[in-house]
């Protein structure tokens, strides 16, 4: 069970506004999330588009000299973007930190010849389209795995389950965890919960999700819930920061991810993109900083995950038939 100061609600202004006579009504106890990350705490911490070695030594610098706790490093282009050896040091990297490092399987449907994704409907998005592409995703999951890597971004629900199966039959490690992109992210309950059984070990929601959206999602699944708490302009450009001790107390278990708004989209990454990309990374630090700073003026950051921790512990599973 939460103790009760872990699921209290903290707002920005409260205790002056009361004063004024603006207080805001109470909020209702039976909004708050009742989950946890297995082994305690509420919350963990994300630093995502980490491209390459270059750019995670720069997040690893960053993050030492602001004092910012890292739980999970992602990166955006792809398993196919990386040789063997920059894995390797990537996976060495966030090993010595106990950091988990989740890689991008590809391809996707915005980089291949299909012309529907270019249109206002824009298609099938970052899908998976046919046989072949599945088939490349799992030769990046195969591939990233057997560099050491323990997390895997998904952004197709067939390649979800073939890689949950993939897990199952230990094709890929047992504790490999699959995480759901933020571009297929589920925007409701019961589309959360299949994304759960189809074996996501983590869900990315979209950053436009109302308070009363996650409570909704934490009525029926426990999942853990990724959440950019600052989103990339192609991904809408949402700053919450205010909102970040409300969206724990609603969404927990929830991976905070500092994006970056105002910034060009960097994928699939370059060397042609170099100081773009390594000014932006230094910058997602600092606004994970600025994050966390407001989460203990709200009295709201002693509910943190341990260090090292990445496990989701048990989650609902459609059965696997022989």
């Amino acid at each position: 069970m939460t103790d009760a100061s872990a699921t209290a609600a903290r707002r920005p202004g409260e205790q002056a506004l009361t004063a004024l006579g603006l207080s805001a009504p109470a909020p209702d106890p039976a909004d708050a999330s009742p989950h946890s990350f297995p082994g305690g705490g509420r919350w963990r911490t994300e630093i995502p588009s980490c491209e390459g070695p270059e750019a995670l030594a720069v997040v690893l610098k960053e993050a030492s000299r602001l004092d910012v706790p890292i739980h999970r490093i992602s990166q955006g282009s792809g398993v196919w973007m990386l040789t063997d050896a920059e894995i390797t040091e990537m996976v060495e990297s966030t090993g010595e930190r106990d950091i988990e490092l989740c890689l991008f399987t590809g391809p996707r449907g915005t980089w291949d010849i299909g012309g529907s994704t270019r249109t206002d409907s824009r298609g099938a998005g970052l899908r998976a389209r046919g046989h072949d592409a599945v088939a490349g995703c799992v030769e990046d999951a195969v591939r990233a795995t057997e560099l050491g890597v323990k997390c895997l971004l998904v952004a197709d629900e067939g390649v979800l389950w073939t890689l949950h199966r993939a897990r199952a039959a230990g094709i890929i490690p047992a504790d490999t965890t699959l995480k759901v992109s933020a571009l297929i992210g589920p925007v409701n309950p019961a589309a959360y919960a299949v994304y759960e059984r189809l074996g996501a070990d983590s869900v990315n929601v979209p950053s436009d999700l109302t308070l009363d959206h996650l409570t909704e999602i934490r009525r029926v699944s426990g999942a853990p819930m990724d959440m950019y708490i600052e989103a990339p302009d192609d991904l809408g450009g949402y700053v919450r920061m205010y909102e970040v001790a409300e969206l724990i107390r609603r969404g927990a278990p929830l991976y905070l991810k500092f994006g970056l708004s105002k910034a060009p989209a960097i994928y699939p990454y370059g060397h042609h993109m170099r100081e773009l990309t390594l000014a932006t990374a230094k910058e997602r630090v600092r606004r994970g900083r600025l994050a966390l700073d407001l989460l203990a003026r709200h009295g709201a950051d002693g509910d943190m995950a341990p260090l090292g921790s990445r496990l989701p512990g048990d989650l609902q599973r459609f059965e696997i038939s022989s």
